[in-house]
């Protein structure tokens, strides 16, 4: 099966997808917003239905040959390099704000509640993520098909 990527010619600007994005947390009830970068990944974070949530967007790597080289295996001047990249980067922020509004209209239109859309997102108040906490469980009940009790979830 071929694959594709979701906008990935798109020439909206990743600051307007931050933009839409904010502006749909507060269409659909959140009470606060938060955005930020570093070269590896940028992150919103918001409250919504009294939860933290928390979704990290992977940036892809400036040195990469998807954009250093052509399709063909030249190599791309400066220029290109960026332009590509910047691509890449704009595809990244449409995806997310088509994911957040996805999962904030299911929540809504009653296919799901808050919770189980957002479970793996929420802030924990340690400051990780449900995935983060019980993905060590998880990936063990996979292994030895053993699930273990609820309560030593996240503790190793």
């Amino acid at each position: 099966m071929a694959t594709s990527q979701y906008a990935q010619n798109t020439t909206v600007d990743s600051g307007a997808s931050r933009n839409e994005i904010e502006r749909t947390l507060v269409r659909y009830g959140a009470t606060s917003f938060a955005y930020g970068w570093q070269d590896s990944a940028a992150m919103i974070g918001f409250v919504a239905n009294s939860r933290q949530v928390r979704f990290i967007l992977p940036m892809p790597d400036r040195t990469s040959r998807d954009f250093t080289m052509t399709p063909t295996g030249k190599t791309r001047v400066p220029k290109a390099q960026q332009d590509a990249y910047e691509q890449a980067v704009r595809q990244r922020w449409r995806a997310l704000a088509l994911v957040v509004k996805a999962k904030l209209e299911a929540v809504a239109s009653g296919i799901v509640s808050f919770d189980e859309e957002f479970y793996a997102h929420m802030i924990l108040p340690d400051g990780r993520t449900v995935y983060q906490a019980t993905i060590g469980a998880v990936e063990q009940a996979h292994e030895t098909g053993v699930v273990p009790p609820l309560l030593q979830i996240g503790t190793r």
